[in-house]
């Protein structure tokens, strides 16, 4: 039968089940990687399987979010990892060594491999043909044990590229094109395959681009084929052992067919503050500006950082501006710093931050008040820069520096008919010295963990009761994200080893009083609308609330990575059968809830505060239940023995 580039790397890696849309399946998984925000509950998770040494061909530690340090915190948290890489076998990549999708894409990608990540944006490695894939800490953690990855089997739809890209125009205007006509939602429970003509003119980092910002599709993942142009960029990363060729059989089919022309493509932008509010650039021309931030896992390549440096170069910013560029790893530092683009940059009057995620997350560089922010980053979330009425536009390396050049938002075609000619390295510069390679078993052995004191351990997993009483909690809207719940930034990030302290800030942005009114109540329910949950894979969104009694969630949809953590930590995740029923439920209604038929898909909710009786489902098949029932993976694991 022939078959597709996502259907090839499934079949070989499918461990149960069958390829059936829908169909809940399990992978094995050969890589995982870790961030140091998701990182240190991941591995406390990981102690509690008792499993000696990971079980995957490679795992990877890296240290890129929580590098701000104002106090001993994030560098307590740095110290642990390093010791947890170095008993468990990991590689350890150190602060400074550059954000985890770009060093990985660089260093560690392999076509036709799997790798689950702690991170949503792990699917930027499916710019390498591989099947990459977002997921909270829990489930890393359980794929460094050996367990195989479950999810639902996706559907396949086919992202037909043709023609080329115009002058001016990037790769970041592909996805962002994608984003206006889907939407933030039009990907969920699909993979976006990318195929046609169009892709022999991307070259691996242009598309990893793509892939990246495929997660705000609400996608499981997205992958390119593996083909002379991957072969070109393994050579060049002195990795071309690693290259593969995987393609889609001629006869595949597809769920889907978006068709795209890149020769009609113009340069795009996204509007506050979700990254599908996409227009033309043309279109808001003008807008005054106050800060560009440049860089992120979506935007930090060499190629990215020298077309920057081409247009500042021998220009001066105007002073109303204010411009950071973070350089994504240690390598695209050192070769733009050898070439002479630092200098370009740092001349025009750019602020240089470090190799890290940074102002991405809400980690320094806050806009100033009610600024407009345009940045090359993959998210635009409200507050997610650290201040909340800051207006952040998200767009590519191009529009971002004729910004930061004119002082308001210009199309960069503007900026002269040839923009810079930026040619991929022949050759990169490889020097892996900061990053640790695992240790020999004997000498793992003699390693000693060591724990600051703000890891605390991990919270109690009960298992769930019968009867669920208990009041709302809170009621929120549509695409309410994990930043909503669980926000980041640099006075929250700190606290992820710390869940009594984090789950102080659950819904901050939204509600302060909610952490006080949950422990008051015992805890209770939660109310939300469509696509609830979407945005970062942080665990924490789930755990937090967990920690603080929340048995139930209940919305009119769910984003993928949240629903699956809601699973991991046991809170039962419902949608109504009626979305109108949505608005029969208010804050303070007292709810009551059967669970003792969980096997089947529909249960009744009672609002006893109404008198009326609400048809609720659940999405749970087989392994979920039981994990539901045991109060979450690690108690249902540790049960199974």
């Amino acid at each position: 039968m022939a078959m597709n580039i996502t259907q090839k790397v499934i079949k070989k890696h499918l461990v149960s089940s069958n390829m059936a849309a829908g169909e809940k399946i399990a992978i094995k998984m050969d890589q995982t990687l870790t961030q140091d925000a998701t990182g240190t509950m991941a591995y406390l998770q990981f102690e509690a399987l008792g499993v000696p040494r990971v079980k995957t061909k490679l795992s990877v530690s890296y240290v890129d979010h929580n590098t701000l340090q104002t106090d001993f915190m994030n560098m307590d948290d740095h110290r642990f990892l390093q010791s947890i890489a170095a008993k468990y076998g990991l590689y350890f990549s150190r602060p400074g060594n550059g954000i985890c999708h770009q060093v990985h894409l660089e260093r560690f990608g392999i076509p036709g491999q799997t790798l689950i990540g702690s991170d949503s944006h792990t699917p930027t490695c499916g710019g390498l043909g591989m099947i990459a894939i977002g997921a909270g800490g829990l489930d890393v953690a359980l794929a460094m044990g050996g367990d195989p990855f479950y999810l639902s089997m996706p559907k396949v739809v086919l992202v037909k590229l043709t023609g080329k890209l115009q002058p001016w125009v990037s790769a970041k205007d592909i996805i962002l094109e994608l984003l206006r006509r889907l939407t933030v939602k039009g990907g969920v429970g699909k993979v976006i395959e990318y195929g046609g003509e169009g892709i022999k003119s991307l070259s691996a980092p242009e598309r990893a681009t793509i892939t990246n910002m495929g997660a705000e599709l609400g996608a499981t993942t997205s992958i390119f084929p593996s083909d002379e142009i991957t072969r070109a960029f393994l050579k060049a990363q002195k990795r071309e052992k690693a290259w593969i060729k995987l393609e889609a059989d001629a006869k595949a089919t597809y769920d889907e067919v978006v068709e795209l022309d890149l020769n009609k493509l113009e340069p795009m932008i996204a509007k506050p503050h979700n990254p599908d509010n996409v227009v033309s650039v043309k279109e808001l021309e003008g807008t005054p500006v106050q800060q560009v931030a440049i860089g992120s896992c979506t935007n930090s390549s060499y190629r990215d950082m020298m077309t920057v440096a081409s247009i500042l170069k021998g220009k001066t910013i105007p002073p109303d501006v204010s411009l950071v560029i973070a350089p994504g790893s240690k390598q695209v530092l050192e070769m733009i710093t050898r070439n002479g683009g630092l200098t370009s940059m740092i001349s025009a009057g750019a602020r240089i931050l470090e190799s890290a995620c940074g102002p991405c997350i809400g980690m320094g560089n806050a806009p100033s008040t009610k600024a407009v922010s345009i940045r090359t980053f993959n998210r635009n979330f409200e507050g997610r820069s650290g201040t909340k009425d800051a207006l952040v536009y998200l767009t590519s390396p191009e529009v971002a520096a004729a910004a930061a050049l004119k002082g308001v938002i210009t199309d960069p075609r503007k900026l002269g008919k040839k923009p810079p000619k930026i040619a991929m390295p022949k050759t990169f510069i490889v020097d892996d010295n900061m990053v640790i390679p695992p240790l020999p078993l004997k000498k793992a052995a003699l390693v000693e963990i060591i724990r600051g004191p703000n890891i605390k351990p991990l919270p109690e997993f009960k298992p769930l009761p019968s009867m669920i009483q208990g009041k709302v909690l809170i009621k929120v809207g549509d695409n309410i994200t994990t930043d909503h719940i669980m926000p980041a930034g640099a006075k929250i990030l700190p606290l992820r080893s710390n869940i009594p302290a984090m789950a102080e800030h659950v819904f901050a942005p939204i509600d302060s009083a909610f952490p006080k009114r949950a422990k008051e109540m015992g805890g209770g329910f939660i109310i939300g609308g469509a696509n609830y949950g979407q945005g970062s894979s942080r665990e924490h969104a789930a755990l937090a609330p967990m920690y603080l009694g929340v048995k139930v969630v209940v919305t009119k949809s769910f984003a993928r990575i949240h629903l699956a953590n809601l699973i991991n930590f046991g809170i039962l995740p419902l949608t109504f059968a009626n979305e109108s029923d949505y608005d029969q439920l208010e804050r303070d209604d007292e709810l009551e809830l059967d669970v003792s038929g969980l096997n089947g898909k529909n249960l009744k909710l009672k609002n006893k505060t109404k008198g009326v009786d609400i048809d609720v489902k659940h999405p749970l098949v087989g392994r979920d239940i039981e994990i539901i029932k045991a109060g979450g993976s690690l108690g249902f694991v540790k049960a199974r023995g």
